[in-house]
């Protein structure tokens, strides 16, 4: 008898030990913090610092500590409970104990394994967010310098392409040498098969805030078709597709690449283009894109007309019918500046159906998303899609650029100073099964 309560208690004290193991950071820490943290805090994004390696989280663990526990880093603003996805960054209460318990147990390095960060590093130093290297790298000609002059500008860059041949694409992002410059950009493929156009022979920048902003309609011979439109926001992830599907490179083209350099204080140079990456199984269904809203279809139909006077709070909406066929909704990237309360889209059918879109009831202009869903959304046709926004222009908003508040609308080159209500939606034609399929997302 006391030779097995001597076991017992030994068996017990081994499971509170067990129960009670300090986290190691190899093992523990550096899987969650390179997944959740390092898309954004790395050499060139938004983010102020790297958290790479071991020595990056161990100096700022004290800080690290603090924003995980209080939930306010690493961000997410899509409201779960309404809809969920593919791509959610947020920490799960077991990574939160997790980086606590390594903190407040000394920060133990453990078993030393460099693999991660050594490989994380490469794709930094090819300026890619992406988990391999691009096997496209397009930029501009020559840096562009932004005056610290505290203006605003809207560039537009012509960056031509010509390849051997077509190439199937998995995955496209937006690069930057400095993407703390950058309030947001766009930019569109457009193929150019015909050789006696000449993808040279024009402009290479057009500053469409200054008076040279008419040198653009030097492209417009480029612009007869378009391929693809994409972008980038801060806190965006790089735009990638599910299995088999994606869209297809011209061998032949430019893209025109769209960026709204916010205010700043200081000159800085920016070299800014794309990297595409390519696949070499078929693309068994192409990708489409649509914007609704602020400079997109429905722009003027939103609802009251969209107006911002000073000292108010004001909701705006806008209905779209989908006049297309059948579609099945990969993704929602909904957009506002400033000002932005809340965001919410969501689509009826009818059927009587909701169909959940998205919900941002705290919007955060600092930190917007590509919210990829999990399983396909389908938009039958004759949905209708709901776009819903409410505004904060009094003074009590922290993030009003007006101080006083003044009158903000939605015209012209959408400065940031300025508003808008935007959603864009990532699709392809719905086939039969879509409603049991689960995305495999690249």
């Amino acid at each position: 008898m006391p030779f097995r309560t001597g076991l017992l208690f030994v068996l017990l004290l081994l499971c509170d030990l067990c129960a009670g193991q300090v986290p190691e950071f190899y093992k523990d820490v550096q899987p969650i913090i390179h997944a959740n943290c390092v898309p954004c805090h790395r050499t060139g994004e938004a983010a102020p610092f790297a958290l790479i390696t071991f020595e990056d989280v161990t100096k700022r663990s004290k800080f690290i500590k603090q924003v995980v526990s209080s939930r306010y880093m690493p961000p997410w603003k899509a409201d779960n409970h309404y809809n969920s996805f593919a791509n959610d960054r947020s920490l799960s209460d077991e990574d939160i104990k997790t980086i606590v318990g390594w903190i407040d147990g000394g920060t133990p390095k453990g078993k030393q394994n460099l693999k991660a960060e050594q490989e994380l590093q490469t794709r930094v130093n090819a300026g890619t967010a992406y988990k391999r290297k691009p096997d496209l790298a397009l930029k501009m000609k020559e840096p562009f310098m932004v005056k610290g002059d505290a203006a605003e500008r809207f560039v537009m860059f012509k960056i031509p392409f010509e390849l051997g041949q077509e190439a199937n694409v998995e995955a496209i992002e937006f690069t930057s040498n400095n993407k703390k410059l950058i309030h947001h950009a766009n930019f569109a493929i457009h193929p150019v098969a015909d050789p006696a156009i000449d993808l040279n022979n024009t402009v290479d920048f057009v500053d469409l805030s200054g008076p040279s902003g008419d040198k653009y309609y030097e492209w417009v011979k480029y612009k007869k078709e378009m391929t693809y439109y994409g972008g980038w926001i801060p806190g965006t992830t790089v735009e990638t597709y599910p299995e088999d599907m994606g869209w297809i490179m011209p061998k032949r083209g430019v893209v025109l690449v769209t960026v709204h350099f916010g205010p700043s204080s200081v000159d800085a140079e920016s070299i800014d283009g794309v990297n595409i990456f390519f696949k070499k199984t078929p693309i068994k269904r192409k990708v489409k894109v649509i914007s609704l809203g602020s400079g997109g279809i429905g722009e003027k139909d939103i609802s009251p007309p969209f107006m911002i006077f000073a000292d108010e709070v004001k909701s705006f909406r806008l209905r779209i019918a989908n006049n297309q066929p059948d579609v099945s909704l990969l993704y929602a990237w909904p957009h506002m500046h400033y000002l932005g309360k809340e965001f919410k889209a969501y689509a009826t059918t009818a059927a009587g159906d909701t169909v959940k879109l998205v919900h941002v009831p705290a919007w955060d202009f600092r930190w917007q998303e590509i919210y990829k869903y999990k399983k396909p959304l389908l938009l039958p046709k004759g949905a209708v899609v709901h776009v819903e926004g409410t505004y904060d222009n009094t003074a009590a908003n922290p993030a009003n650029p007006h101080s006083p508040p003044e009158l903000v609308m939605s015209t012209g080159n959408m400065r940031s100073d300025q508003e808008m209500m935007t959603l864009i939606l990532m699709y392809v034609e719905r086939e039969a099964g879509d409603e049991n399929l689960v995305f495999k997302w690249n």
